[in-house]
């Protein structure tokens, strides 16, 4: 089936609720403009208020004139070797997390999956938790990262080659949970063999999400491995979108559901290893932000995937720029996140409307 008639079918079924429970419509033209529009100006007012507040303020006028080249060599170094560089990988951080967690859930059909759900968070933490317990450079601690969340996802998939399970789905979800705990018992085990006074430390400050030290060699080389996941995601999202329906309705479409799924699963996991390589393991974004971006603009995924990434853009942006304000020592982001995540999903779950659907 060609692609325009695959889009065709999917906006005739659009219009009805999926088979598998009672989802909200998709969002009308006014609402799709004015959520983009709203949006927008909150992603521009993060962007700006993370550029001037911080221990050194900056003005407007102080901000321009450092960016075009003005004779205060204080704000220039302030702008554009700490705040732009840190600006730019919160929001390829948030972006991409909340661009995993949307592929996720719309593969697993389950408003509880995030970018995690398959252990690469836990392999990347245990992977750059080996890499300050052996001591290396920060560039070896960020591959060791990488490297760790991209082989536990191998791991989960070479193990649910070898099960017997009829619904691969649950076999994806179980074995995830499965090399995410063992991943987190070793991770517990360095620790407890960790210099107390050096290591431990920089372990759990790592662990728990920081930007503090980000520069822009560090957000250069992950910047085309997140474009790099995103392309699938971006082609394949009329595709991606009819998984939402079952499989049968997917081959009854012309697409095959098994092949999109491990697409969708390789690009996730590129995406969310390399963010988390360099950010640290940030809990929430990925599992809330798909939700919001869901009561803005409805389920279906070519719409999802932009607003999910705009959503998470903005939404890491605030939370580092409140993690490096609201006191003299910098607060770890996933404690942020955590904190304000934790109370909206609450809110969101009694409401009792399944808008992930």
């Amino acid at each position: 089936m060609s692609a325009q008639a695959e889009r065709q079918a999917l906006q005739r079924r659009e219009s009805f609720p999926p088979p598998t429970g009672n989802a909200s419509p998709a969002a009308t033209p006014w609402k799709l403009h004015t959520a983009q529009g709203l949006v927008a100006a909150l992603l521009l007012t993060a962007i700006v208020t993370a550029i001037l507040v911080g221990p050194y303020p900056l003005t407007v006028g102080q901000a321009l004139s450092a960016l075009l080249g003005s004779d205060d060599p204080q704000a220039r170094t302030v702008i554009l070797q700490i705040r732009l560089p840190r600006v730019t990988a919160a929001l390829l951080t948030g972006a991409s997390l909340a661009a995993a967690g949307a592929a996720y859930q719309t593969l697993f059909r389950n408003p509880l999956v995030s970018p995690d759900i398959l252990g690469v968070s836990a392999g990347a933490g245990l992977g750059a938790v080996l890499g300050i317990f052996l001591s290396l450079p920060v560039i070896l601690i960020q591959l060791s990262a990488f490297f760790g969340g991209m082989a536990a996802v191998l791991v989960v998939a070479f193990i649910v080659r070898l099960t017997r399970l009829s619904d691969p789905t649950l076999a994806l979800v179980l074995t995830g949970v499965v090399v995410g705990a063992l991943a987190g018992a070793m991770t517990s085990l360095l620790k407890i063999m960790a210099d107390p006074y050096d290591q431990l430390p920089a372990i759990t400050f790592w662990l728990l999400g920081s930007l503090a030290s980000i520069t822009t060699a560090d957000v250069a080389p992950v910047l085309p491995l997140v474009l790099l996941g995103l392309l699938p995601l971006i082609l394949l999202r009329w595709r991606i979108n009819l998984l939402a329906f079952g499989d049968e309705e997917s081959r009854a479409l012309g697409v095959e559901a098994g092949r999109l799924r491990i697409m969708i699963i390789m690009a996730a996991t590129l995406i969310t290893a390399s963010v988390t390589a360099i950010a640290g393991v940030i809990g929430w974004v990925g599992l809330i932000i798909p939700h919001m971006a869901r009561m803005l603009v409805g389920p279906g995924f070519s719409r999802l995937l932009p607003m999910s990434m705009a959503l998470g853009a903005a939404y890491l942006l605030i939370i580092d720029t409140l993690a490096r304000s609201l006191s003299s020592v910098e607060t770890p982001i996933g404690i942020l996140t955590a904190i304000i995540g934790a109370p909206f999903f609450v809110a969101l779950l009694a409401r009792g409307r399944p808008q992930w659907q």
